[in-house]
């Protein structure tokens, strides 16, 4: 058999009998078809050696990847040897034979000062003012459908604010249906990593009613998706069209370097700490299974707390006798 097809077989039957996320198995299937891509299709499964995968380590280091997704590479290659291992067409893993030191840079979360969070968020309000502005008609009447500017603007101002007031990744404020949204508590029901599901709740009395009239005009819209926010299309918002949508506010604010819809999470997290926030509430609130990952934030805020302490503190002002 040869790479081409085990790649196939792999992931056909691998993930029949594992219950993952779709965006796993696409994860999955990328990877991989970079290292068959680089070991070459047509060569057969038995042949795939410890040193193929040594030489492909350093190929990806020369391409300048990052230890992390090295490492996420590397995984899933290893969870594709151990599957043919055990359906007996390997006699052993050639990882067994196999020593990487990929290495680790310690990444801390970049986040958003509160200036540039500030116009990030007065530009999606001001977008939505100034629509509603220049329309003769109350927005609560407006027969919006999902292409129109109205909408559009309502979505993006909704998309922004609920991302900063419940911290919650990209990818679930995507996944969110209309049934994740219990307006009367102002509760999101998030589906988050690992399947796990927790509560996002929108405290702020301005975003609740952003959110509220963001539901509102999407119950108008005719539709078959189940999503809470929609496309141009009708169909579900991707992460991509976030991603789009924040960067287009970020050039509209005037912000000068590159904001992702992930910043905004480790902004409010930051923020939260650095207000005095207990370090395992901002884990919940996050929706961290390891209190270490949160733990990262904790680094930018004693930086902010050094800062401060080197301008303000007292003994830079005393002269004391020696």
């Amino acid at each position: 058999m040869d790479l081409k097809q085990a790649g196939l077989d792999f992931l056909n039957g691998y993930f029949s009998t594992h219950d993952r996320r779709k965006k796993t198995r696409a994860a999955y299937t990328t990877d991989l078809k970079q290292f068959l891509a680089f070991a070459g299709d047509d060569l057969e499964l038995l042949l795939l050696s410890g040193t193929l995968i040594e030489r492909w380590v350093a190929h990806l280091r020369q391409e300048a990847y990052l230890p992390q997704s090295i490492r996420r590479k590397v995984a899933v290659l290893k969870v594709f040897c151990s599957y043919w291992v055990r359906r007996g067409e390997l006699k052993e893993s050639p990882f067994w034979r196999v020593k990487l030191s990929i290495g680790r840079i310690p990444q801390l979360p970049r986040s958003l000062s509160e200036g540039e969070i500030g116009a990030l968020l007065t530009q999606a309000r001001g977008n939505y003012a100034a629509q509603n502005a220049s329309s003769r008609k109350p927005t609560n009447t407006l027969g919006m459908e999902a292409r129109s500017g109205d909408y559009r603007l309502l979505r993006n101002l909704a998309i922004v604010d609920l991302l900063f007031a419940t911290g919650i990744r990209v990818g679930e404020a995507s996944s969110l249906n209309v049934e994740d949204f219990i307006v009367q508590e102002g509760v999101f029901t998030v589906e988050g990593k690992g399947g796990r599901h927790r509560l996002a709740f929108a405290v702020d009395e301005k975003t609740l009613q952003i959110q509220k009239d963001h539901f509102a005009a999407r119950a108008k819209l005719e539709t078959g998706s189940p999503a809470l926010f929609l496309n141009a299309s009708g169909e579900r918002l991707s992460t991509q069209g976030i991603a789009k949508i924040i960067a287009q506010l970020r050039l509209e604010a005037g912000i000068q370097r590159h904001v992702t819809p992930h910043m905004l999470r480790h902004t409010v997290a930051t923020l939260l700490l650095r207000n005095g926030a207990d370090i395992r509430v901002v884990q919940e609130f996050l929706g961290h299974a390891s209190i270490a990952t949160t733990q990262r934030y904790t680094h930018i805020t004693k930086e902010h707390l050094v800062g401060a302490l080197r301008k303000y503190h007292p003994s830079a002002s005393l002269r004391l006798a020696s």
